[in-house]
Formats: structure tokens, sequence, C-alpha cells
């Protein structure tokens, strides 16, 4: 089916104000992480208004809404939680009331990334207003909760509880769009992470004879000075603590050094520190720390922790320090629970998947061979290739990472807003997204579909997740 690209573009442009409008109705309703209740009910009140054939939650509180009868899926995924505000004296304006103008859209959850949940919404709506949904298939909407706490895990629940199992999900959903915000580029992996403890052990004594304990903190400085160094060192022979820039090396990752330096090399940074200690006039008796570690081609999650078993200072400490991988179980906003590891594996697609190529025709179609967007964004994306890689991390850890489901991203925003104070995101970008989504989807040659689209997958742990 070759799409009319003309009508697509006005239909898009016709459904701005509305993606506006419903962008900042999404805002003003604070929806940390557990917290979704109010945004997924505007949500699905918005896909029924819009006469999707079918709008509903799942057991975890995912809002998902469907459009066509077919027995094969394509999905666009959204989460729809955001991060906290942190130090309100650093917004110039009200986060959930915000303002917009001519341009952008002001706001907690702008970019990162309920702007995407409104091009999603509204790019199904205009694929059945221009009969684009291809025959056999239906398009599978989701607004997805808990991503900011661990990314992935709604997926899943998605792909383990609503359908049945792994195997089930995969001969039924050809592919995922995620609508992670992408800088106006088409992005076909990232980097995967993982959330690493390092426990010490202590002996406590009166704070006055600090000789007669063991000092847990001072344990603890060994490690995180020798940590600092497994993420700042190179890696020449004559280094003791080879940084993680070796896997950018060909003689350290024969096999996936192309691929780490197309995602980036990895990194570790000493996220959080906690002790306890019997009072402020005694030794502490424990120290921990977490340790947020990016991964890139070529490393696993048991690399990953061996790495920090074998610094120096743990093998110093011996059976005093424990190296260990957090694992997340808290409730949604539906008092669900699904625990799961914290683990979300690295992936990269061939540029050549059909999926991708959909995507990067469809742009190509409808806006030329460059990123485009508002003249104030383009300062992020001039020069950037169209075809790229988010920096950080997506549900697409589990969707392709850890269940090898293919998926692609193209999404409203910019990276640099997430997380950050003052987030905008532009009205244009809303309107780019939605009919993209509506131009991509009927391009999909699914006879092109094979079972090798991945460029590197890092694949599941041995731990039985279900």
């Amino acid at each position: 089916m070759t799409p009319d690209y003309e009508a697509i573009k006005k239909a898009a442009e016709k459904y701005g104000p509305d993606m506006s409008r419903f962008l900042r109705e999404m805002i003003s309703h604070p929806s940390e992480s557990a917290e979704e209740k109010e945004v997924a009910e505007c949500i699905k009140a918005e896909m029924e208004k819009l006469g999707y054939d079918k709008a509903e939650f799942d057991g975890l509180g995912n809002v998902i809404g469907w459009m066509g009868d077919g027995d094969k899926i394509i999905a666009i995924d959204s989460h729809i939680d955001t991060v906290g505000i942190g130090n309100i004296n650093n917004w110039t304006h009200d986060p959930y009331k915000g303002y917009e103008d001519d341009d952008i859209i002001y706001g907690r959850g702008g970019s990162d990334q309920e702007g995407g949940m409104a091009s999603a919404v509204y790019g199904a709506k205009i694929m059945k207003d221009l009969g684009l949904i291809p025959e056999g298939y239906k398009i599978m909407v989701v607004g997805s909760v808990m991503e900011e706490d661990c990314d992935g895990m709604c997926w899943q629940y998605i792909v383990n509880k609503y359908f049945d199992g792994p195997e089930d999900a995969a001969s039924k959903i050809d592919f995922v769009i995620s609508t992670e915000p992408t800088d106006g580029g088409v992005y076909r992996g990232h980097r995967g992470r993982m959330e690493i403890r390092v426990d010490v052990k202590g002996i406590s004594c009166h704070g006055s004879a600090p000789e007669r304990g063991d000092n847990a903190i001072y344990k603890m400085a060994d490690i995180i000075s020798d940590v600092r160094a497994l993420n700042n060192n190179g890696c020449d022979d004559t280094t003791a603590i080879r940084g993680l820039v070796k896997m950018l090396d060909p003689k350290f990752n024969p096999d996936h050094y192309e691929d780490a330096r197309f995602l980036g090399r990895g990194t570790c940074a000493v996220s959080q520190v906690f002790y306890t200690s019997p009072s402020r006039c005694a030794v502490a008796d424990s120290c921990a720390i977490s340790i947020d570690r990016r991964m890139t081609a070529g490393e696993t999650w048991d690399s990953c922790l061996e790495e920090i078993r074998q610094l120096p200072s743990v093998q110093k400490y011996g059976d005093d320090v424990k190296v260990s991988m957090y694992m997340y179980d808290r409730p949604s906003w539906t008092g669900e629970v699904y625990e799961t590891e914290a683990y979300f594996p690295t992936w990269i697609n061939k540029e050549s998947a059909a999926h991708v190529k959909a995507l990067v025709e469809a742009h190509k179609a409808l806006f030329g061979e460059k990123r485009i967007g508002s003249p104030s964004a383009m300062h992020l994306r001039d020069g950037r290739p169209l075809c790229d890689k988010w920096t950080f991390s997506t549900n697409g850890v589990s969707i392709q990472g850890r269940y090898g489901i293919p998926c692609v991203g193209f999404g409203p925003g910019a990276e640099s807003q997430a997380h950050a104070p003052n987030e905008i995101t532009w009205k244009k970008d809303l309107v780019t997204c939605a009919a993209l989504y509506a131009a991509a989807i009927p391009l999909y040659p699914d006879q092109e579909k094979t079972d090798d689209v991945a460029q590197f997958r890092a694949g599941k742990t041995d731990n039985d997740i279900k």
C-alpha cells in the first residue's frame, strides 16, 4: 500500500491543536511511577472519544487502545509515567500547569514522554480515518507505566500476562514503535543498563577509639575509588584497572567492538551511598552503594558483576564484600506487583531490518532525508544522521533486548529535556510524529520480515523471570 502522503500531512496538521490540548491535559496530572491512575484514565477517555475499537487497562495499569481487527499486531508504545520535579526553585513556571505558545508546550512529561502518547493516539486515529491499517493487522497503542522506575518491566508484564508468554507475543506482534524522544531521528537501538549493589561489612566501636573497630565506610571508600577508575581509566597494558573504554578496542571486544563504537562505551557511576552505625559517635558497621552501570555491545549482566568482584579493593576485603543485582517489586497503581531483576539488555537493529526501513522510507517520503523540527529545536538536530541511537534506555530493553520482538524509535521532543527542569516539547514534533506513524505502518514490508533483525542483543539472564 502506497499512502497518500499529502493527505496524511493534512490530517496530522488538522489534529495538531487536539494533540496540544491532549498533551497539556496529561501534563496536568502528576504521574510519577506507580501513581499514573489519573493520567491513564485521561488517555483511555481520549481513545474512547476518538472512536478506538477498544480501550482498556491491563492488570498492571498499562492503558491499551486498539484500532483494526486483524490477527497480526503492530504496536506503538509510550510510557506515561514521569520523574518528579526535583527542586521546584529550578522551574520558572508550574511544572504541571505550564504554558504553551505557538512553538512549544512547557511542563513535566512534555518530552519524556507524554508527547509521544499524544502523537501515538492521534497517529492511529489518522490511520483509521484514511484507511491505512494494513489488511490482516490491528494497531496496539500502549500507554505503559513505571518505566522511569524499571524500564521494560511494563512490557515484561504485557508479554507474560496480557499475552501468553514470549512465544505467543512474538508470534502476534510484528514490531513495536517506541515514541521516546529522538530529536527528529529514527533510532534503532541503545546501550543497556543494570543496577548493581555493593555491600561491605564492618565492626562498630566508640568513635573516640576508632582503631578498636573496622570502619565499613573506609573500606567502601577504597571500592568507590576503584569504581571511579573503572569508568575513567584507559586500557593500556600498564593500567592496573582497565577502564570500560576497552570495549571499543578489538583487542578486548573482537566480536562486537564495531557495535560498541556505534552505541558508545559503557559507563559506571556510584549513584547512592547507605550506611549503618549505632550513632554519630560510632564507627560504621556496614556500608552499601548503588552503581548505575550502562552496558555497551559485548558486555553481559554476569560480566559486569564479575568486573566489580575483581576490583582490587573488593578482592582485598574478601568475604566482607557482597556484589549483587537489585530486584524490583514496587506495586503499581492497581496494586499489582511484578517482581523482576534490575537488568535491562542492550540491543541494536540492523539498519536494513524491514521495520526500520519502514520508518526511514516514510520519513523520506514525508519530510526528506534529514532530520526536521521547529527552528528552535534544530540546534539539537542539524548534522546528525537520520538513523541513529538513543543515549538513554527505553522499554526496548524488554521488547527487543529481552524478548527479541523488533523495536524501533521515533518520538517527539529531545533527549536533553528528559528529567530536566523547565521541560518542553515542540508542537511541530507532535504533528510530524503522528504523520510518520500513520505513513510508516502501511509501508512495512512484512514479506521482508526475517528472524535476524538484531545486529546485537544481550538477551536475558539465566534467572527464571516470568
